[in-house]
């Protein structure tokens, strides 16, 4: 490094540099130190290593391989110009002095090497801090805390001053009891004022105070009750009373809290621990809400359905604390009454409480179950049984789930089994399967009376048609909306021969739905079979059943013939007409086209019945099925064949008997005659 502290050089012009010499140039921007100037052309001209290994002491020399020259004598390379302002242009005494004191005041490892008069001296020199006096120089800035001349006098600068984080947080001080008694008694101000809020902020600071307090607890759980926040009122209350057991107003407000939220049988055990006993007007409505709850028990357990229920539960809540939620065994309760009800809205509102508490927890298995109740009674099997394993698997060992998933899953068997047998038409194993299937729930009303109805269509094929009313009419009990029950029973209550019932049921659904094309159909042929009903049963006259073949209604009529001739029973006067009837009848059935007609009714029809008024003008109330028939019977006779209805269309031959009087005695077929 090119030393600045050697003797005093003799001032130079501007002017006289030499060769070697080149001018100290000013940063604009930056000062730096004169020590790591270049100050010829020669150094200029090494690199840094270069210049460090010229720079090293000689022997001899106190410092390096330069000495000093004396004060007479001119340097050579920084010559110190007066009319020069830069800061570092100091006469090398000041150079001297700066550096000394700036040695003193700066740390081993921020010193640079600096000039000693000692030979053996290495200390480092450092930059010299600008004088503030001196003109052009630079202000040097001030250290952190009061200013002191230490350095003037050779010290080293005042530490700065310990700063503390001004974000830290200040310790409050802790409160005293006299501080919580405050708090309670502004707590009280509020409470009076019913500012439960505010109440609630000074008690809580009084419990902070003194938490073992068992006054301050119970003040805020009466600001927590009168704000409507039971549960905070029930913790706080049962803290106070722990720290107070015998005190009779913190057993009477928590007694009042477990009624607000619906649990009766604590609170009554709480009021007998009161000493002396509370008064009757405290107890009463609790009582009365153990009571409704019980009534409602009962007629779960024991009643028929769920309305008598409703109305306990209902009542009950009219005792709950203001903004109280219903307990979960209320609204399961709840649940269970709509189930017993079992029509289409009160399933719909058990389906909305089970949902409502699965919003609350979703693994609840009470809650799963009874939707799954639900959508068994809506007849959705399926989710059912999904809803019943999902309970399971949130408690193994729930015994409800394990119970509705067993008879669903039989039930479900069994229905299956018996719509088998009835597609293969073995209508008695059918019938087996269904009444074995209708013990399994008695309670479940929508598939007992699908159940009833499909065994009463198989006792409707076996002619069972009392039993086949009886199924019918139970199923209508269980779901008085079931259409498909309501058209069995019509006609079982015509094949029985009760065609104006018939009629009458088939009359009542057409006014529930007069869109339905197929009921109005069904009322017609209703009405057509109540008319046939009206006329002579030529079947029952002969005694014979509707599908008698031939040789059948042969032999009944020669019984029946002989039996009520008139001259076997002369003191009969109504022996002839008995045997007149006999005689129509036999002709009648004996004749394929005849009875193909008579049981058709076609008989019974006037073809201008179907067009109203005059014409065509009325439009056609027959139907066309009816019709067609009519017609097709008619295009097929001819040949030797008495045409009826439309004779002008049939062709001749006349009645069978050859022209004699329809209805008279015949004799018997095959040429026999009564003798």
């Amino acid at each position: 490094m090119v030393n600045f502290f050697g003797s005093k050089s003799p001032k130079k012009s501007k002017t006289t540099t030499s060769d070697d010499e080149t001018p100290p140039q000013p940063q604009p921007h930056r000062s730096r130190s004169p020590l790591k100037k270049s100050s010829s052309s020669r150094s200029s001209g090494k690199t840094k290593d270069e210049q460090h290994h010229s720079r090293k002491p000689e022997q001899g020399s106190p410092r390096n391989s330069r000495s000093f020259p004396k004060s007479g004598t001119s340097s050579p390379r920084h010559p110190f110009d007066p009319t020069t302002t830069h800061p570092l242009n100091l006469p090398p005494d000041q150079l001297r002095r700066f550096s000394a004191l700036s040695a003193m005041s700066q740390s081993d490892a921020d010193r640079m090497d600096v000039d000693s008069e000692g030979p053996n001296a290495a200390t480092a020199p450092v930059s010299p801090p600008p004088q503030s006096k001196m003109p052009g120089s630079f202000d040097t800035p001030k250290t952190n805390g009061s200013a002191t001349n230490g350095a003037m006098n050779g010290e080293g600068p005042a530490p700065p001053p310990h700063r503390s984080n001004p974000t830290s947080p200040v310790a409050a001080p802790v409160p005293t009891p006299d501080d919580a008694e405050a708090f309670k008694n502004a707590g009280n101000k509020f409470y009076k004022a019913k500012e439960y809020k505010k109440a609630i902020e000074e008690y809580t600071k009084a419990v902070e105070a003194s938490p073992s307090s068992a006054t301050y607890l119970s003040n805020r759980a009466a600001a927590y009750m009168a704000n409507g926040q039971y549960i905070s009122a029930l913790d706080d209350c049962t803290r106070a009373d722990e720290l107070d057991p015998q005190n009779p107003k913190i057993l009477l407000r928590l007694a009042r809290i477990y009624t607000s939220l619906g649990r009766p049988q604590e609170a009554l055990n709480t009021f007998g621990r009161i000493n002396p006993p509370p008064s009757a007007k405290d107890v009463a409505p609790t009582k009365a809400m153990l009571q409704h709850i019980e009534v409602a028990e009962d007629a779960l357990k024991n009643g028929t359905t769920g309305s008598m229920a409703l109305h306990a539960l209902d009542q009950a809540e009219k005792l709950l604390g203001f903004g109280a939620t219903r307990p979960r065994k209320w609204q399961l309760m709840k649940g269970e009454a709509y189930l017993k009800m079992g029509n289409v809205n009160a399933l719909g509102d058990a389906q909305n409480i089970a949902m409502s508490l699965l919003r609350n927890n979703n693994q609840d298995p009470e809650a799963l179950v009874l939707r799954g109740r639900a959508l068994y009674a809506q007849g959705d099997n399926d989710k059912a049984i999904q809803h019943f394993r999902q309970a399971l698997s949130c408690d193994p060992d729930y015994k409800d789930a394990v119970k509705y998933l067993r008879m669903v899953q039989k039930l479900d068997r069994m229905k299956t089994e018996g719509n088998t047998e009835y597609k293969a038409g073995r209508w008695s194993a059918a019938i087996d399967k269904y009444t074995t299937a209708l013990d399994v729930d008695p309670l479940n009303k929508g598939t007992n009376s699908k159940l009833l109805q499909n065994r009463a269509l198989c006792r409707v094929q076996l002619k069972d048609y009392t039993g086949a009313i009886e199924d019918c009419e139970r199923a209508l009990a269980l779901e008085p909306s079931y259409t498909k029950a309501k058209k069995t029973k019509a006609t079982a209550l015509g094949q029985s021969g009760n065609w104006e019932a018939a009629v009458r049921e088939l009359k009542e659904l057409q006014e529930q739905d007069p869109q339905d094309a197929g009921i109005a159909k069904e009322v017609r042929k209703a009405e057509l079979e109540l008319k046939k009903s009206k006329r002579k049963d030529y079947y029952k006259i002969l005694g014979v059943d509707k599908d008698a073949d031939e040789n059948a209604i042969k032999k009944a009529y020669r019984k029946a013939a002989i039996i009520h001739h008139p001259d076997k029973n002369p003191d009969d006067e109504h022996a002839a007409e008995r045997f007149k009837d006999i005689g129509e009848s036999y002709e009648t059935l004996s004749d394929p086209e005849k009875r193909a007609r008579y049981d058709s009714g076609e008989d019974l029809m006037d073809p201008m019945d179907g067009f109203g008024g005059g014409g065509m003008g009325g439009g056609m109330s027959i139907d066309p099925e009816i019709l067609m028939q009519m017609f097709g019977a008619q295009m097929g006779g001819g040949g030797g064949r008495g045409g009826g209805g439309f004779h002008s269309f049939g062709g001749g031959g006349g009645m069978p008997g050859q022209g004699q009087r329809r209805g008279a005695p015949q004799g018997f077929p095959g040429g026999f005659s009564f003798q």
